[in-house]
């Protein structure tokens, strides 16, 4: 049972290139207030007037979840570019909620779109340009995934760090909910992008992961829709380089490997969920109103980046 069909050295390669490129343009967008604008601004408005409309026609890019992908996904480094160098902003209670709410929007989407396919029943078949399995997996994963929703923590406790580049730092969202969701979206674009999963399920989830532990501690959040929305406009103006090019890496469609990614999925959310419960029950605190992990060290270091 393998995931992804035999393919060429290159596409390791070219793994590695995307992987880097997302760092780099990251560290872009947060590093400068300009440069975050530019990316997150003044590209899309131009890409979406001029080049979007020509370059996705007849293309897998070309469907309501990948342009509600591409905009959920800006509107969120638009929302939290503002709360960053607004200090209005990022210190109104009920704009700090923002950041938690678009990520459970942006989840939500997935979900639907992952039950949408299981309902098709399909088997191997070509559906928007990629081929695509139905089965009990695609629910599975979807429960995984509003599971993920239901153990987001901390709503209250999003901060700005004092460094030169404000990140936007959650110090409640811990390395576990990290690992948990980056399983449940792997196994999310396996069972529904399965044909781009390879660079949007794997380069693309460890960007941001790499970059919370690394170079931005606590901010993955931010990290996560930045290198999201970069993805998504680079795979709508040049979709090509997924759909049929040489670096172009098709899944083998095996049930076995579909139903295994998605149970792997549920079980990592469903032990989160319990152990958020057991948090909840020892602490006496509501997880959305209050932070939950504040003894843990993972919160009392990103709190420290926030004091700089």
């Amino acid at each position: 049972m393998f995931l992804f069909e035999p393919q060429p050295w290159y596409t390791y390669l070219m793994l590695l290139v995307v992987f880097c490129a997302l760092l780099l343009l990251n560290e872009l967008s947060r590093r400068s207030k300009q440069g975050g604008f530019a990316l997150f601004v003044i590209l899309p408005i131009i890409l979406t007037l001029f080049v979007w409309p020509r370059t996705t026609e007849g293309t897998s890019v070309n469907d309501w979840f990948h342009y509600a992908k591409v905009y959920s996904s800006l509107a969120g480094c638009i929302g939290f570019w503002a709360i960053r160098y607004y200090k209005r902003l990022n210190t109104n209670r009920f704009v700090l909620m923002f950041p938690p709410l678009i990520l459970a929007v942006n989840i939500l989407e997935a979900v639907v779109r992952d039950m949408q396919i299981g309902s098709m029943g399909l088997v191997n078949e070509v559906f928007e340009g990629m081929a695509t399995t139905s089965g009990l997996w695609n629910y599975l994963n979807g429960v995984a995934g509003i599971l993920n929703i239901i153990t987001i923590t901390g709503w209250v406790g999003i901060c700005i760090s004092r460094k030169k580049s404000k990140d936007m730092l959650w110090p409640d969202m811990c390395w576990f909910w990290i690992v948990a969701y980056d399983i449940w979206n792997f196994a999310y674009t396996y069972n529904c992008l399965a044909d781009h999963s390879w660079y949007c399920g794997i380069a693309l989830l460890l960007a941001p992961t790499a970059a919370a532990f690394t170079l931005g501690k606590g901010a993955w959040l931010q990290h996560r829709a930045h290198t999201l929305a970069l993805w998504c406009m680079f795979a709508m103006t040049v979709p090509s380089f997924i759909d049929d090019s040489m670096f172009a890496v098709r899944s083998t469609q095996d049930p076995r490997a579909l139903m295994l990614v998605s149970a792997l999925a549920l079980a990592a959310n469903g032990a989160l969920l319990i152990y958020m419960l057991y948090r909840v029950v020892k602490t006496r605190r509501n997880p959305y109103t209050a932070e939950l992990y504040t003894d843990h060290t993972c919160y009392r270091t990103v709190c420290a980046e926030a004091a700089v």
